[in-house]
Formats: structure tokens, C-alpha cells, sequence
């Protein structure tokens, strides 16, 4: 590899998608600076490690200079939002800006809030919750910017993340270690809804084709993810990877609602609750065919996750 090479920012290198992210673009042999606050991250060896504060206007363009293009998968938990995602993605599209580099924001679906049939692009943002809400404005100026040649913007959003590295999500550590431990392993809302899951590599390469096409700036992206799959199906999949006999059961809205009285996490999990107890599809046809297909079936992604965290749990 050389210096002289393309420079790959990645903001938020800790997170399961920023993590995915620059591990994607390492294995394609590109350049890669990893920013997170610690300047600590378990990433490839050829990948540059830089510490930068998203809150922190002058750190993050220190760490975004030469970039070419600006991967934002940066963010912080549920309660935090409103007080820090607003300047977080300020700095970053200013950061981005002052480089010249494309800026890639690895985005969700709250904007649109509950939808009867498939998610695509154009529908509205119609969220009722104050997440949803602000997760549309952040869009929204986020393109705007583009459209006033601030800088050169595309969104990707996603479902639901699993995979390597992704530890806090509704199939995360508490899912998949009680699928390793033979314990029983907890679903949100309906374990026979069908839903739009995203494995996590799937996500990251999705995005290096975004900040490679510059046919995608100016636009909006969903991912596409494996055929919709019920918890169900789902976890029936990660125990016969495990090796372990299956037990399962779900979070009924009431159950979030009454753990929600006592915790602020989860208590912001009931604005999302729609998502979980009918069905959750997610259209990816826009982006497979101006780009093509990249998603792995589930029954190869899902004992890949379950293999990931034999490793990793001690």
C-alpha cells in the first residue's frame, strides 16, 4: 500500500458498523484512518488508528485532512441523541467539507415511521416519536448541504444489524450469548413477524460501493438486506449453529413499557416498538439494480455471527 493512495476516514471506528466498515475497506487494500475517541480500536494492522471527538470541531478536521471520503458511522446511545447527534453530524459534514472528501452516513429507518408494506426511498418521513423525528431533520439537512454544494453527500440506511463485532442490537450479545450458552434467547415484539435483518458486512460494502459511484451522491440508499426472516426462524438457525438445543421467547410491548419505568435505554426502545410485533420489510431493489446484489443469506451469515462469538466470548 502507498501513501499516495485514496485516504478512507472512517468516524466512529469502535461501533459495529464503523468497526465493519474499516475492516471492509482494509481487506480491499485501501487506505484507512479509524477515528474514535480512544485511538484505541481491534482492527487490521494496516489500518491508520487516530483519536477524534465528533464533538470536537478541530479534532475531527485534524483527522479527516487528505480524506477523500468520510465514512459517518458514528453514535451514541439512545438517551444521548438529541443533546449530541445535531453537532456530531455538524462536525462531521464541516470536517468532511474543509477536506473536499465525499461524506457517507450510514443511516437507519426511523424517519418513516410505521409503514403498512415494503420500506422503500420515496415513502414520506412520518415517525411520531422524537427519534424518528430527528433522524429525518439530520437527514434532511444532511442533503440540503449537498444540494447547496456544501458538500458531496449519499445515505445508506439499514435494518436491524447482526454480525461480527455488533454488540449492542436486537440480535446482539445478550441474543447470541444466551444462543451459546444454551440459555433462553429473547426476541422484541413477535417471534413470527416476518422482518428485514441486516448482516453487518453486508452493510459496510454497501457503503464503500456508495463513496465509489458517483452516480449515488445526492440520494438515499437502502442497503439490501436477505429476505425478510421471523425471530423464529431466526434463532432456530443460530442455536443448530451453536450446537445448542433451542429455547426462545419474546418481549411483548407491555414488558418494554414496564422494564422502560426503571431504565432510560430501553424506555426509548418503545418508540420503536412498531417495528417488531408486524411485519418490518425493507426494500433494497434501488440500490441492487443500479449497483447489483450484495447480501448474504441468512443461513450463512448467522453461523457466521454465532462462530464470531464462540471466538470472542472468554
Amino acid at each position: 500500500m502507498t501513501t499516495n493512495q485514496p485516504l478512507s476516514v472512517v468516524i466512529g471506528a469502535s461501533g459495529g458498523i464503523g468497526s465493519a466498515v474499516a475492516r471492509e475497506l482494509a481487506a480491499q487494500g485501501k487506505r484507512v484512518r479509524a477515528v474514535n475517541r480512544s485511538g484505541k480500536a481491534d482492527l487490521p494492522a494496516s489500518v491508520e488508528i487516530v483519536r477524534g471527538d465528533a464533538l470536537d470541531a478541530a479534532s475531527l478536521r485534524e483527522a479527516c485532512r487528505e480524506a477523500s471520503v468520510v465514512f459517518n458511522c458514528a453514535n451514541v446511545p439512545y438517551p444521548e441523541w438529541e443533546t449530541k447527534f445535531p453537532p456530531m453530524m455538524q462536525n462531521i459534514t464541516a470536517a468532511a467539507s474543509a477536506a473536499n472528501a465525499k461524506l457517507i452516513f450510514a443511516d437507519n429507518l426511523y424517519m418513516y415511521g410505521p409503514v403498512t408494506g415494503t420500506i422503500t426511498e420515496d415513502l414520506p418521513y412520518a415517525a411520531p416519536g422524537h427519534k424518528g423525528k430527528l433522524r429525518a431533520r439530520l437527514a434532511t439537512e444532511l442533503l440540503d448541504a449537498h444540494r447547496a454544494g456544501k458538500v458531496r453527500v449519499a445515505i445508506g440506511r439499514a435494518s436491524d444489524f447482526y454480525g461480527p463485532g455488533v454488540m449492542n442490537a436486537l440480535a446482539g450479545k445478550d441474543l447470541f450469548g444466551a444462543v451459546i450458552a444454551g440459555k433462553k434467547a429473547m426476541w422484541a415484539g413477535s417471534l413470527d413477524a416476518p422482518h428485514t435483518l441486516t448482516f453487518i458486512e453486508d452493510f459496510a460494502r454497501g457503503l464503500i460501493v456508495l463513496a465509489e459511484r458517483d452516480e449515488a451522491l445526492g440520494q438515499v440508499w437502502h442497503i439490501p438486506g436477505a429476505e425478510p426472516i421471523t425471530g423464529r426462524e431466526f434463532l432456530r438457525i443460530a442455536f443448530q449453529a451453536a450446537g445448542t438445543s433451542p429455547q426462545m421467547g419474546a418481549y411483548s410491548p407491555l414488558m418494554i413499557r414496564l422494564v422502560g419505568l426503571f431504565s432510560p435505554m430501553v424506555r426509548e426502545v418503545n418508540e420503536t416498538m412498531y417495528q417488531f410485533v408486524a411485519p418490518f420489510i425493507v426494500g433494497g431493489e434501488k440500490f441492487a439494480r443500479a449497483f447489483g446484489g450484495i447480501a448474504t443469506p441468512h443461513h450463512k451469515a448467522i453461523p457466521q455471527t454465532v462462530a464470531w462469538y464462540q471466538r470472542a466470548t472468554p
